[in-house]
């Protein structure tokens, strides 16, 4: 069972396709699966200059903090919303530009992996922000899988690093999504069908509701393919 955001969902699904057997659910947060469209190449290009003539600088962390977080969040006064930028900011200041050049370019130089979706034969539960700048990557990702055993939360006023600016958004799908394999003891009375990692039969329009969910949670929709 895998867990990955951007990248980290990107050599994951690759992993699954790869080796299929190994691989028996998909949780994919803000997933990328094309190749780098000329806006990403370019910013990752003038990243990485940037990196080999300042190092890890103020204008880089800024950049990647606005790649991977929501307008909400980073101008936000709330303490909490400013612990996260802040704890960001810490850590990227922690990591060697020489490794974050690598990884930049390595992500310029992926390959598109839409065919292999097609073949895909484990459940996949992907999470995307709305304002995510790989939120069309997300959608053409949720139209190339197999309907029947997949499905998308989009998580508005959100970013692409969902697990952080909103993981109670994830709580309520992931517990569906974990409940078809066996990994939660319920009442008979909730019937989840083996054929997708949700259930819509299941699982009430209530249960999405910032209400069920704390009142602090932005809204979030979703997407559950219906079955053929």
């Amino acid at each position: 069972m895998c867990l990955g955001v951007t990248a980290g969902a990107y050599i994951l699904t690759l992993f699954a396709i790869k080796y299929p057997k190994r691989v028996t659910g998909l949780i994919l947060v803000s997933p990328l699966c094309k190749t780098s469209s000329w806006k990403e190449w370019l910013s990752n290009k003038v990243i990485s200059n940037l990196l080999y003539m300042c190092g890890m600088c103020g204008l880089v962390k800024e950049v990647l903090i606005m790649r991977y977080f929501s307008k909400e969040v980073r101008t936000s006064t709330d303490a909490l919303e400013s612990d996260i930028i802040r704890s960001c900011r810490r850590l990227l200041g922690e990591r060697h530009g020489s490794n974050v050049h690598r990884f930049l370019g390595a992500i310029n130089r992926r390959w598109d992996i839409t065919q292999g979706l097609k073949k895909l034969p484990c459940r996949s539960l992907i999470f995307v922000g709305e304002h995510s700048p790989f939120h069309n990557e997300a959608l053409h990702m949720i139209s190339k899988l197999d309907r029947r055993f997949c499905a998308l939360v989009e998580v508005q006023a959100c970013g692409s690093v969902v697990t952080e600016e909103q993981p109670d958004a994830m709580l309520v799908p992931l517990e569906y999504f974990l409940l078809s394999y066996g990994f939660f003891c319920r009442p008979s009375r909730f019937s989840v069908s083996p054929r997708g990692p949700l259930s819509p039969t299941s699982i009430s329009p209530k249960l999405f509701s910032p209400e069920s969910m704390g009142l602090k949670l932005k809204p979030i929709k979703t997407r559950i393919q219906k079955e053929v």
